[in-house]
């Protein structure tokens, strides 16, 4: 995507040149190792450090006592595929018109372009050596002829900037449900190979449909494709028994795979993203933490989130290497109970806001489905506290260009700002003011200082998506806005008054930049 002059002098936009040196002091040339754990629909809510009482997660509550504990941290997008792109290139997802960013099935080309300027590309530069262990969810391939995991799979996250990469293509709820090592799925018998359709019932398994009598857990139509391990899949995939893996083994695995990755690299800096699978449908949690939570399987995997943190947490102070490690952790986007498995997470709630209180859910662009956890932790550098600034993952590009003293050149992160001196608390000036949401069908929102602006009919029903058919009363209500929304979050964070006719001039104002950024011209 080019950009424009007016655009790359628009510092809302978040078009800057980061340093070139360090914005904190170290021994001279040691950098920071740093790991970026990512949880996968997890909500503001969610963790006993933002206010949730029946769940327990003291590993990362640690954390955030130790280090800088953000209240507006933000998810690029309601949904994971754009969030995901926006946080490795630090560019809107719907900027990107040349690529598919929506949610990608399994199968899908890879959406990011391989040799452009990606946060493990710009790490590598700096010496790092960099791996993403867990979901990667943006596509295998160039498109030109359909994906074959029998043979070598690229590009992808090696393609990228990752040295290493131990993945599951798209979501645990789509086929291929296969482990991927580099260019390579994990344990394939070249005797029974692996065939993938989202179009047309090519596998010999029964499907979710056929027989639910076999299922683990309860699905809608759209999750009621191949059964795997008890399980019923959007989809359908014939083949590669041998390398299926069991849901209950995930989280295992990728603590497994985290940590060897950490112990190979302790001598030289090193970025891992652990890129974790829950609190996303279906919800397995492994054995030892079944009903461990107040909530049912969905406080059980979020339980497990917490166990792998500690275990990541764990094998850096073994090594030595606690002190310095920036570890951030975070989520792709907010919360949702029901999903397409009917696992009863909304009535085993017991009393947990999983949105912390705050409105909607994943999918929109209210702030349950974009604000989300984010907490920074790195005893060398951070001193504990709480932070109110605005932090969008789509910054985490400048920001850690910021730390290692790297540069990004203003056309290749358009929307990304180094926020550096916020992170490591070097100032209390609100750097960014500005942020664009995005929820489904590429609507968008804009949140300036203390007000969301949200445009009318800005959150319509998506299409293809057999899960918004079981959305509550509330929920499919507000995806049809026939007026626009306008809020003042300092006084309503839970976006209940809406305050456009009271303040028409402030909404012109808000819809002009919003279009203004859309178009990428400066205001």
């Amino acid at each position: 995507m080019k950009i424009n002059g007016a655009m790359l002098m628009a510092g809302w936009l978040g078009v800057v040149l980061t340093p070139a040196g360090p914005a904190y002091a170290t021994p001279a040339g040691q950098k920071p190792n740093i790991v970026l754990i990512l949880a996968d629909d997890l909500g503001y809510g969610d963790l006993g450090c933002y206010g949730a009482t029946k769940i327990k997660t003291p590993n990362i509550d640690r954390l955030a006592a130790g280090g800088v504990r953000f209240t507006q941290g933000y998810a690029p997008a309601s949904t994971c595929t754009p969030s995901r792109f926006t946080l490795l290139t630090g560019e809107y997802a719907w900027r990107e018109k040349g690529r598919k960013t929506s949610i990608l099935d399994g199968d899908a080309p890879l959406c990011i372009e391989p040799g452009r300027l990606t946060l493990p590309a710009l790490l590598r530069q700096a010496g790092y050596h960099t791996g993403i262990v867990g979901k990667w969810h943006l596509g295998l391939g160039d498109g030109h002829i359909p994906v074959d995991f029998n043979q070598e799979i690229k590009p992808g996250p090696i393609e990228v900037g990752f040295d290493y990469c131990y993945i599951i293509p798209a979501t645990v709820d789509r086929v291929p449900d296969v482990w991927i090592e580099n260019h390579r799925v994990v344990g394939l018998d070249p005797a029974d190979p692996i065939t993938v359709s989202y179009a047309t019932n090519i596998s010999d398994d029964p499907t979710g449909l056929e027989r639910p009598d076999l299922l683990k857990q309860k699905a809608d139509r759209q999750h009621s494709g191949t059964i795997i391990n008890g399980i019923s899949r959007i989809g359908f995939m014939k083949g590669g028994k041998s390398a299926r893996f069991k849901d209950e083994d995930l989280a295992s695995t990728v603590v497994a795979k985290s940590v060897h990755f950490i112990e190979q690299h302790r001598n030289a800096p090193f970025f891992l993203e652990a890129a974790l699978f829950e609190p996303h449908v279906p919800r397995v949690a492994k054995p030892s933490l079944v009903g461990t939570s107040a909530c049912g399987v969905r406080g059980d995997v979020i339980q497990q989130i917490d166990w792998e943190t500690g275990e990541i947490m764990q094998a850096l102070k073994k090594l030595n290497l606690e002190t310095n490690t920036l570890v951030i952790l975070s989520s792709d986007n907010g919360a949702i109970l029901f999903d397409g498995y009917y696992d009863h997470s909304f009535e085993d709630l017991n009393g947990h806001q999983p949105t912390g209180g705050l409105r909607g859910w994943k999918y929109l662009v209210f702030e349950g489905g974009c604000r989300v956890p984010l907490i920074a932790f790195w005893p060398q550098q951070i001193k504990p506290r709480v932070s109110g600034q605005l932090f969008n993952l789509a910054d985490m590009l400048a920001t850690l260009a910021g730390i290692t003293g790297q540069q990004v050149p203003r056309e290749t992160a358009p929307d990304s700002l180094d926020l550096s001196r916020v992170l490591l608390g070097a100032t209390t000036n609100q750097i960014r003011c500005d942020t664009v949401l995005q929820g489904v069908s590429d609507t968008l929102a804009l949140r300036q200082g203390d007000w969301k602006f949200i445009p009318a009919n800005a959150i319509g029903k998506p299409t293809g998506m057999g899960r918004w058919a079981d959305a509550s009363a509330e929920r499919f209500a507000e995806s049809h806005l026939t007026a626009p929304m306008l809020f003042n979050l300092a006084v309503d964070p839970g976006e209940r008054t809406n305050l456009f006719e009271k303040y028409p001039q402030k909404v012109l104002a808000m819809r002009q930049q919003l279009n203004a950024i859309k178009n990428g011209v400066s205001p």
